[in-house]
């Protein structure tokens, strides 16, 4: 996989036909389609109705600590586009606990249905942990909804590690 980024972001792991950037506009309809691509996201996205999530990303876009992420999958067919497979939102947050340690947070990690099973999100999550690495951060974390079996498998294969018991309030 390689990067292309006009943030500068860190080199991806490798892979044949993949290219990690970063998100424009133009990719909103793509990341929420992901999003909302299982029982749990079909309840709580509306990719029917695109302008609270193009007003959230030109907060994100402006934001230096914020990495919307896509991978493309090359064109299925010669001079085609190339097709979106997988999308993460990594955010840099600096902070005074841990003796004033930068942290990452992962969120948001989806690989679309057609390449599940591709290795592609342990890609995605290798390539957060190295640009969290590369921004300096001491801490990577990320929340993962407690009816999320198999992902918090992947994780834990991965060396993320339940540490934490988390708590949210809908506002």
């Amino acid at each position: 996989m390689s990067t292309a980024s006009a943030r500068g972001t860190g080199p991806a792991p490798p892979h044949r036909d993949l290219v990690l950037r970063h998100a424009t506009a133009e990719d909103v309809p793509d990341i929420v389609a992901m999003l909302a691509d299982d029982a749990l996201g079909a309840q709580r996205e509306t990719p029917g109705e695109l302008a609270p999530y193009e007003h959230a990303f030109a907060r994100i876009d402006g934001d230096p600590n914020q990495h919307l992420m896509i991978a493309e999958h090359a064109a299925d067919t010669p001079g085609g586009p190339p097709r979106p497979v997988g999308t993460l939102h990594l955010t840099i947050i600096p902070g005074l606990s841990r003796r004033g340690a930068t942290r990452s947070l992962i969120e948001a990690v989806r690989v679309h249905t057609d390449a599940r099973g591709t290795g592609l999100g342990t890609q995605l999550i290798e390539w957060a942990i190295a640009e969290s690495r590369r921004q300096g951060c001491a801490l990577v974390q990320l929340t993962s909804d407690a009816t999320r079996v198999d992902a918090h498998r992947f994780y834990e294969r991965l060396g993320f590690e339940a540490s934490h018991l988390g708590f949210k309030m809908t506002l």
